[in-house]
């Protein structure tokens, strides 16, 4: 029997998209023969993975995971929203973004974690999900916050099942105030997020060159006021303001109140509880934001799940 070398097993996952443990055992069942290994991984539906992984995948689902000081969101897409409601591919969002809180935020770090009970990483995991189900499937992102006192807060917006859904968000508060008054306070700026979408945490983190561009545009169009160059300037500042009232946390207005910058409810929060609370991070992730979708053809994604 031929030796089963990383290069035959690297050769094998590059021919079928099958994963690494599952190359390795049809090399050994096949005595080594590459093309009789790939036979092996097509009869056991391993080798499926390879023809799926061109296709369109921007459905699927979003999952949050918090722990206490940390927490983790992440984004896993397929073909269809059939899938979003498979409860394996639900146990695996939900699996990988509680490993994700132990990470660093590096997405090729997750892949390469070990998937819990299954002697696989978590890449390797996938592929198998994708011979299962059907469908391509891809880990897209991850993301970590973590505090070294307080709390991270998660909220999901249009749930599927506990902690999965379309837009996942965390918020991280830096505080010494009780575990309660944080995670009141934490859930409500996350859907504060959730449904005003910030860019920025505060004014300081608004890029510079970011700033420059809004300044030339309201420059631009406040010169044709046929006003001094001092009151174009400020009413270049004030609309300014204008938009840090849309993108910079902060500054906007809280939608849970409707009139109370999001600054001043979190200076209330601070004093109601006795302790400083800072927000020191957040983010937010939208089901397919950035990617071209597929026009939609309902009546094509029920055949084919029919046939599956």
């Amino acid at each position: 029997m031929a030796d089963v070398t990383a290069a035959l097993v690297k050769e094998l996952r590059e021919k079928t998209g099958a994963g690494m443990m599952d190359c390795k055992r049809a090399l050994g069942e096949s005595g080594g023969d590459m093309e009789a290994a790939v036979d092996w991984l097509r009869k056991k539906g391993l080798a499926a993975a390879a023809k799926k992984a061109g296709r369109v995948a921007a459905e699927g689902l979003v999952g949050v995971a918090t722990r206490g000081p940390a927490g983790a969101v992440v984004e896993v897409n397929s073909e269809t929203d059939f899938v979003a409601r498979n409860e394996l591919f639900q146990a695996f969002v939900r699996t990988v973004a509680g490993l994700a809180i132990a990470g660093d935020g590096d997405l090729e770090a997750l892949k390469r974690a070990p998937y819990p009970g299954t002697g696989r990483t978590v890449a390797e995991e996938l592929t198998e999900l994708v011979g299962r189900i059907g469908e391509n499937l891809v880990l897209r992102r991850v993301a970590r916050l973590a505090v070294g006192q307080g709390l991270v807060a998660s909220y999901m917006h249009n749930q599927l099942a506990p902690a999965l859904g379309k837009i996942g968000v965390l918020v991280a508060l830096e505080s010494a105030a009780s575990g309660e008054a944080l995670a009141t306070l934490g859930r409500q700026l996350a859907m504060h997020v959730a449904a005003a979408n910030p860019l920025y945490l505060d004014q300081a983190a608004v890029p510079t060159a970011a700033l420059d561009r809004e300044r030339a545009v309201l420059r631009e169009q406040a010169a044709g006021s046929g006003k001094s160059e001092a009151i174009v300037e400020r009413m270049v500042e004030g609309r300014l303001r204008k938009f840090y009232e849309d993108f910079v946390l902060l500054d906007q207005v809280f939608v849970i109140d409707g009139e109370s910058r999001v600054g001043r409810v979190v200076e209330a929060a601070a004093k109601a509880a006795g302790a400083p609370i800072r927000i020191a991070g957040f983010v937010r992730f939208q089901l397919g934001e950035g990617l071209e979708k597929p026009p939609s053809d309902v009546a094509a994604e029920v055949a084919a799940q029919l046939q599956s």
